[in-house]
């Protein structure tokens, strides 16, 4: 049991970083290849209503300068742009542009090519038991880059 416990952790960060390094196959290889793992962890905040430095700065657990260094990579690269923000006249927001918008769908179809493998060999009974049992265990909006 307890050894059980132990290769719990290893398991899933194994699993998390095959997902993530090939989603980002799959967007390199759709022509998004100038970004990297990190761009898509923002991307993934900003395509709510968009955010703040502030609040891209907390999901991604950076600082407001890491996050403003970021958005500006991205603003240069054409993914995001800056408005006012409707609520806050002293405050901008940072959306995903049409570009950002194509780069999400990349990413959204790279995930779904790399995940049927996962499902076919799970089954749909197994499968929705893990979406279940992940869900339950997960914090919602917490998803960041650890490495």
């Amino acid at each position: 049991m307890e050894r059980d416990l132990l290769d719990l952790p290893v398991l899933l960060l194994s699993a998390a970083r095959a997902l993530v390094d090939g989603i980002d196959a799959g967007v390199r290889a759709r022509g998004f290849d100038d970004l990297r793992p990190a761009h898509g962890f923002a991307f993934v905040r900003l395509s709510g209503d968009g955010a703040t430095v502030g609040q891209l700065a907390e999901h991604l657990n950076v600082t407001k300068q890491a996050a403003s260094q970021m958005i500006e990579e991205l603003v240069t690269k054409g993914y995001v742009t800056r408005r006012p923000h409707p609520d806050d006249a002293r405050a901008r927001l940072v959306v995903l542009t049409p570009k950002g918008w194509a780069c999400t769908r990349a990413a959204d179809e790279a995930a779904t090519e790399l995940l049927r493998p996962w499902a076919a060999a799970l089954g749909p009974e197994r499968l929705a038991a893990l979406r279940a049992d992940l869900a339950r265990l997960g914090t919602p909006g917490r998803v960041r880059p650890i490495w």
